[in-house]
């Protein structure tokens, strides 16, 4: 790690204590523990389980955005492997690297170009935004929560609002790039100046328009947008599920609030895990919008955390023993392609 990345660590981990420090600011000690110890198991067991299904649920949608150069399906294996590794290393280690790793081990394991496999994650991330900016939409109508009620000084509707206009530029920009390639390339070649890099630019936007190629098909763009509400909800039912393990009066509504906050919360930098962020997130929803005491929120959000990462990372450390990949070999395997 060079100064740079070392003092970003610094940085995230830094507002990981801060974060965390204020969700346990007000936090009893006695009946914080009387919460966990009285949670019942068994509803909480099912929300592990249907949180974790979700990670294999995922090749689904992701085989409908990335394929082989002859247009074959890659195996589910060669997908589940780099979803399960990139998942493992967003909780073990800093900065999203995760994203990185499933980019450039799908792309190894399965023949694909680092340009194709980074768009399909690109076109996942902004299906993902709409998926969820829709479903924090319809739980803004249906949770009973007033107009007037705000998160960090912040209205959610405003918030909702902003976040559905920007993952829809996103992917009106993405399929104008891959509806209109040639005029995509003359206003590269306008704004930047330099021959060597606009072509070099021209040559990225080639190999992230052949990831992008699911956006041609209206069949297949719906697949996707179906696959990721699906997700979604299934994600939320997960929440609630845990709600009904620690007896808290919140309804699937409020299931499919408290991710939408969550998903904004752990977009920020943070220590591994999404430490800190994550339970600042739900501390937010559950006291700031349900009244509910920090006691349980901690409670809540700590459990729910915990319990719900040991799976994949347990997963994604055997899909690094399967495919004798290493984040060095990765790393240098990137190398290349950015030189």
């Amino acid at each position: 790690m060079g100064k740079h990345s070392v003092w970003l660590t610094v940085l995230a981990i830094g507002v990981s204590l801060a974060l965390l420090g204020w969700a346990l600011r007000d936090v009893e000690f006695e009946a914080f523990l009387h919460h966990v110890r009285t949670v019942r198991p068994w509803p909480m067991i099912g929300a592990v389980a249907i949180a974790t299904t979700l990670f294999p649920l995922r090749v689904f949608r992701w085989r409908l955005l990335l394929k082989r150069p002859d247009g074959e399906n890659l195996s589910w294996l060669t997908m589940w492997h780099p979803i399960a590794m990139g998942f493992m290393a967003n909780n073990v280690l800093p900065f999203r690297i995760g994203e990185v790793v499933r980019i450039v081990s799908v792309s190894r394991l399965g023949n694909v170009g680092l340009g194709a496999s980074l768009s399909s994650v690109a076109v996942e991330r902004i299906f993902d935004g709409l998926a969820l900016v829709f479903l924090m939409t319809v739980a803004l109508f249906t949770a009973g929560i007033p107009d007037e009620v705000r998160i960090g000084g912040v209205s959610l509707t405003q918030a909702a609002t902003l976040a559905g206009v920007v993952s829809g530029a996103a992917l009106v920009a993405a399929i104008a790039v891959v509806a209109f390639p040639q005029q995509a390339e003359r206003l590269i070649q306008l704004v930047v100046p330099s021959p060597k890099w606009s072509a070099k630019l021209v040559g990225i936007l080639e190999d992230l328009r052949d990831g992008m190629a699911a956006l041609r098909s209206p069949v297949r763009v719906l697949g996707v947008a179906l696959w990721s509400v699906g997700l979604w909800l299934l994600n939320g039912l997960s929440f609630y599920v845990a709600f009904l393990a620690f007896d808290i009066p919140v309804n699937f509504a409020g299931a499919l609030l408290l991710q939408g906050v969550l998903a904004v919360g752990i977009s920020v930098p943070s220590a591994p895990g999404y430490l800190g962020v994550f339970e600042a997130a739900i501390v937010l929803v559950l006291a700031g919008v349900y009244k509910l005491s920090d006691d349980l929120g901690v409670a809540y959000a700590l459990t729910y955390h915990i319990t719900t990462f040991i799976p994949i990372t347990l997963l994604g450390l055997w899909s690094v023993a399967r495919t004798g990949l290493r984040l060095k070999g990765l790393r240098q395997a990137a190398i290349p392609q950015s030189e």
